[in-house]
């Protein structure tokens, strides 16, 4: 998105240079992901979005859609990449050919709502994700856990009032989507948090209002959106967490997983700009996943 942009290449070559450095990137297998197709994308975006966003792509330079969200000739290719991964994932944890899956992916997705492209988002990947494990592979109920420091307005716009789909959600509040706080629909569980929320409290939400509501609900596939800008070195929001937390909703999501839904996790990459504590973070998620 330009030179300068949080949002760069650089944050998936930091995560995959922090896992070689520590020796546990040789524990992963890794894949290439597909492009989705429109099909697969339809279930989410109306065509009439998803045309005019290929249509947007330059030939050359950079376009911006909003101040913050812009297109280069590779940007709807990437898009559609990102989407794929989650396709895949879901394709693979469903025929059991691996335990869980990471998608290691930019542009992220779940600001992206169902017609509007927002917050470096523009195909809304676990939206997508979500729908094909609904659709194609016939599930019931799933659930998307965010825990992003930015609310993912994308995501509820497309599931509120969704009975197939229960999200549970924390973001610093009032914050950039500047949304979620006053969202009365009964299957988003939205906890806004003020600026300065540490790990302790963070990990009460988990375990006293995101955890019953899983075990309500009784998901048969777990969706993370998994973003590390809550971290405190993160400047990009105001919130105290730390790999330690990570690990531990990771953990606690996992065992909730294994207990109830074949331990079915698809975890899908979100915001992260600092790019040491967001390799660090994605390291500690990834740990977990892997039972390293």
């Amino acid at each position: 998105m330009g030179s300068f942009h949080p949002e760069s290449p650089s944050r998936l070559t930091a995560i995959s240079d922090h896992l070689i450095a520590q020796g546990i990137d040789a524990y992963f297998s890794h894949f290439d992901a597909p492009l989705a197709t429109l099909e697969e994308l339809r279930r989410v975006h109306p065509v009439g979005y998803l045309e005019k966003l290929k249509r947007s792509a330059p030939e050359n330079g950079i376009v911006h859609l909003d101040p913050d969200t812009a297109m280069n000739p590779y940007t709807w290719q990437a898009a559609l990449r990102s989407a794929g991964a989650g396709i895949m994932a879901v394709d693979m944890v469903m025929k059991r050919e691996v335990a869980n899956a990471f998608c290691a992916i930019r542009p992220p997705g779940h600001h992206a709502e169902r017609e509007t492209a927002l917050g470096f988002c523009f195909i809304n990947n676990v939206a997508v994700a979500a729908r094909h494990a609904l659709e194609h592979h016939g599930l019931s109920r799933v659930a998307i856990v965010d825990f992003d420091v930015h609310h993912g307005n994308g995501t509820e716009d497309i599931f509120k009032d969704d009975p197939r789909v229960l999200m549970v959600s924390m973001f610093q509040h009032p914050f950039f989507p500047y949304s979620g706080a006053d969202c009365t629909a009964e299957n988003m569980c939205n906890v806004p948090l003020p600026a300065g929320t540490s790990g302790e409290e963070f990990r009460m939400v988990v375990s006293d209002i995101w955890l019953p509501r899983l075990r309500e609900f009784q998901p048969e596939m777990v969706f993370i959106s998994a973003g590390f800008d809550a971290h405190y070195e993160d400047d990009m929001g105001s919130m105290k967490l730390v790999e330690s937390d990570y690990a531990y909703v990771t953990r606690e999501i996992k065992r909730y997983a294994d207990q109830a839904c074949q331990g079915r996790i698809v975890s899908m990459l979100e915001g992260g700009y600092v790019l040491s504590s967001l390799a660090r973070s994605v390291a500690a998620h990834l740990r977990v996943l892997a039972d390293l």
